[in-house]
């Protein structure tokens, strides 16, 4: 297995046959908005191939002008693959080639009171994936309209340069997103894209 970049001509069968199975589209950005961050030096997509074959994927988004904090976006194995431990793979992947160069975030939901159970068990279920894949929850934040927690590989022991790096990853006109969220808190109304 080999995990490797996606070329610009694998982008759209990659998100009309993966991200669109895999997230509904209040979760999914347009292809146009991604595009446009890789072209910005922004957002990477890598897949784990086995031969040419996709397993899973991964996009991470960066500030093109520090790229010692990085993003996860999406993370997905493919339908055929799932529950077979490729998504901790793919973590753990992504982990050690960053390693020493860049810090990986990674943001879960946050299960909501009141909420659907079976959405709110959703949530609970990928923050313990994040803790068997060796991260730590660090600190609360929104996007999206939505309360996250935060893992990191490891607790630094200043957690403010690292709350300002992945603030600055979304970029000043994301007014839905707040690093970090205070417990009482609540969370920035959704971007223009989700409504």
């Amino acid at each position: 297995m080999e995990l490797r970049q996606l070329p610009e001509e694998g982008l759209l069968p990659w998100y009309e046959r993966e991200l669109t199975e895999a997230f509904p589209p209040n979760e999914r950005k347009p292809l146009a908005d991604i595009l446009a961050l890789i072209h910005q030096g922004r957002y990477q997509v890598w897949g784990l191939f086995e031969e040419e074959t996709l397993l899973g994927y991964a996009t991470l988004w960066m500030e093109p002008t520090d790229q010692s904090y990085i993003l996860l976006d999406y993370l997905g194995v493919a339908a055929a693959q799932r529950n077979g431990g490729l998504g901790q793979k793919i973590v753990r992947m992504l982990a050690e080639r960053l390693a020493g160069r860049s810090l990986l975030l990674i943001e879960a939901e946050c299960p909501v009171e009141g909420d659907d159970p079976a959405e709110n068990t959703l949530r609970q279920r990928r923050q313990a994936f994040y803790k068997r894949c060796g991260f730590v929850p660090a600190y609360d934040m929104a996007t999206c309209g939505m309360r996250f927690t935060t893992f990191l590989p490891d607790l630094p022991e200043d957690l403010a340069p690292v709350m300002a790096a992945h603030r600055a990853i979304y970029g000043p006109a994301r007014t839905d997103v707040k690093v970090p969220l205070g417990p009482d808190e609540p969370p920035p109304g959704p971007p223009e894209w989700m409504k």
